[in-house]
């Protein structure tokens, strides 16, 4: 489908309804939108539209492999100024052009998109830790980054958050990842637990050794998040909400899964519309008196790199123009538009759900 040329996106009107309509895709995501200031609500729409339709690709494409290099080379064309003539491929751009967001990032979100392809399984909870970094943990440092803090230690905190977030969903989704053959439990744990791994995932079912697994999984997440809490105070004063509150809704999926008994094998837990309108009021009211913690814990290891490679990063964008013009807004609202019909007509056309 080919696009307009890119508007700057500032309408809060037109940005309400492009979140709506993605919200099928992920519900926590909408929720949490909601509260993020307008001057980058339009980014992380178009960073989530790209992200969302990127994984949609590779998993979902005839040929992993293709699509992996398809999305390279969108991303070499979007970096060079002249992106491929795709809704989101536009959008993105604006995004990188914008903020000169570092590539990096999106390199680490491709390789992870990668590791899924190849059925990749992990021995560790280091190993996963990689895995998170790069699905989750480079989505974080680029929201991160679009807020407006670039110091290393506040992208550390967000890279954790992401990787805390990936945890819960993998805890979540161990029935459903097992039937589509992924396995992303750490294997020395669940042989720890007298599980042989290849053996469950031809048979997956729950036992009380595979609860013991998924609660040392949430354990370690909810470590991540208590750890990432405190890099939430160091962001920009209008986005600590947002980000609280998504730290805050992830977390409870973790919580309810444990009261449930840690069986995501034949069910998939969900936090409750209540519940998630009362962490968002409690988020709002929490974000206004956090503060910055006086020492600063050092990075994950597994996010280490893409830190070090936001920190020396050389942007290498072409940029056409020093600022995006500005659009009438009936240019801006069919612009959107065009967006929100395209990702919608691929969320009902997908053939799996949604991961985040």
């Amino acid at each position: 489908m080919h696009s307009p040329s890119t508007p700057e996106m500032s309408s809060q009107e037109d940005l309400q309804a492009c979140v709506a309509m993605m919200r099928g895709g992920s519900k926590s995501f909408f929720a949490a939108s909601k509260l993020l200031p307008e001057r980058i609500r339009a980014a992380s729409v178009a960073l989530y539209a790209f992200c969302r339709v990127a994984d949609d690709l590779v998993d979902e494409g005839e040929s992993s492999t293709a699509s992996l290099e398809v999305l390279r080379t969108r991303l070499d064309a979007i970096y060079s100024s002249k992106p491929e003539p795709y809704i989101e491929d536009n959008a993105l751009r604006m995004v990188v052009e914008q903020y000169e967001l570092p590539r990096a990032m999106l390199d680490a979100l491709i390789e992870g998109f990668e590791w899924d392809a190849q059925g990749k399984t992990y021995g560790t909870i280091e190993d996963v830790h990689q895995y998170g970094a790069r699905v989750a943990g480079s989505v974080g440092a680029m929201m991160c980054w679009i807020m407006g803090n670039r110091k290393a230690s506040t992208l550390a905190r967000a890279c954790e958050l992401g990787v805390a977030m990936q945890l819960t969903n993998i805890a979540r989704d161990v029935g459903e990842d097992a039937r589509n053959g992924r396995l992303y439990l750490p294997t020395t744990w669940m042989k720890e637990a007298g599980i042989d791994p290849t053996h469950w995932l031809d048979q997956p079912s729950f036992s009380p050794a595979l609860q013991t697994v998924i609660e040392r999984l949430l354990a370690e997440a909810d470590s991540l998040y208590a750890k990432a809490h405190t890099g939430i105070a160091d962001l920009p004063k209008d986005c600590r909400a947002a980000i609280l509150a998504a730290r805050l809704i992830y977390a409870e999926i973790g919580h309810q899964l444990k009261r449930e008994g840690c069986n995501s094998i034949n069910h998939r837990t969900v936090v409750n519309s209540t519940r998630k309108w009362a962490l968002l009021g409690q988020s709002k009211l929490q974000a206004t008196w956090l503060s910055s913690p006086k020492d600063c814990a050092p990075p994950l290891e597994a996010i280490r790199y893409l830190i070090d490679a936001c920190a020396t990063m050389d942007i290498n964008v072409q940029k056409t123009r020093p600022r995006l013009p500005n659009r009438n807004i009936v240019e801006r609202i069919e612009w959107l538009l065009i967006l929100c019909e395209r990702l919608e007509f691929e969320r009902r056309g997908a053939n799996s759900p949604t991961r985040h």
